[in-house]
């Protein structure tokens, strides 16, 4: 017989900086990034049961793609692997965020998958399972096992300690045009074993300076890729009361930062206004 519903929300992952070290031997690319996370975000439900499933609603569900390529279900399978006699059961995800978008929506799902199966099956947060599926079901996966705001580097295995962020208001917006994450790190053109040219370092050791002096060195390849985004990034910087105006990971998403939530509000709906068939959200990042 089925347990009851179990949920778990599964917030955008917003980069609020990213910085191109260089790129591996491997071919993955070395990476410091501040994390956050937004409080827009997919929500995930999990019914116990004997068989594993996965069914998608919601208004961005049609492009997340088949179920049985949904990182949901490959970070079950994996966790299945490592936990003998897993409890496992039917997923229900509620899409919310845009696909292939700079917001991490679907390594965000398999976070949250992995948090439910902890929960059903009485595992700590810390379990070092958990941590291993998450690692092999994809890179942003481990920063967003927890979500709240850390530096995550590397290929996205190396994840530090919560930082307290105070939290942000920020305005999210995406064009509703996918940007191919292979795609833009190929316009980056770093050779295996090169140092990124243009990596001016950190330049801060506290999170609050760190975002002020921080940059997203994938920002210009972005624009070569998806040049809306150009467009996106100003009609975020002529709202009023825009501090920091960046894009998120690979974009297309881009962000600004306002003083209080009701300058967000204010500018948000500047942006609907303007272009009204975009992706348009203010939230809160912590």
């Amino acid at each position: 017989m089925a347990g009851p519903v179990l949920a778990e929300r599964a917030p955008a992952k917003v980069n609020l900086t990213l910085h191109v070290r260089g790129r591996r031997e491997d071919g993955y690319h070395d990476l410091f990034s501040l994390v956050a996370f937004a409080g827009a975000g997919d929500r995930l439900e999990l019914v116990p049961g004997p068989d594993l499933s996965i069914a998608v609603e919601g208004p961005t569900a049609v492009s997340a793609g088949p179920d049985d390529e949904n990182l949901v279900i490959k970070a079950a399978r994996l966790l299945a692997r490592e936990v003998a006699g897993l409890r496992l059961g039917a997923f229900r995800l509620l899409k919310r965020l845009p696909v292939a978008a700079g917001l991490g929506g679907g390594s965000s799902d398999a976070a949250a998958a992995l948090r439910l199966l902890a929960r059903l099956n009485g595992l700590a947060p810390d379990d070092p399972r958990l941590s291993s599926a998450a690692r092999a079901t994809g890179s942003d996966v481990p920063v967003c096992l927890d979500p709240v705001a850390r530096i995550m580097a590397g290929a996205g295995e190396r994840v530090g300690p919560p930082l307290g962020l105070a939290p942000r208001f920020a305005v999210l917006v995406n064009p509703r045009r996918p940007v191919p994450t292979p795609s833009v790190f190929a316009q980056l053109g770093l050779a295996k074993g090169a140092a990124n040219p243009a990596d001016r370092g950190e330049g801060a050791d506290d999170p609050a300076d760190l975002i002020l002096k921080g940059r997203n060195d994938l920002q210009a390849p972005a624009l070569f890729v998806q040049p809306v985004i150009g467009e996106v990034l100003w009609t975020l910087a002529v709202t009023p009361q825009a501090t920091i105006v960046r894009m998120s990971g690979s974009g297309a998403t881009c962000f600004a930062l306002y003083p209080d939530c009701h300058a967000a509000a204010r500018a948000a709906r500047q942006v609907r206004l303007r272009r009204p068939e975009w992706w348009v959200v203010p939230t809160v990042l912590r």
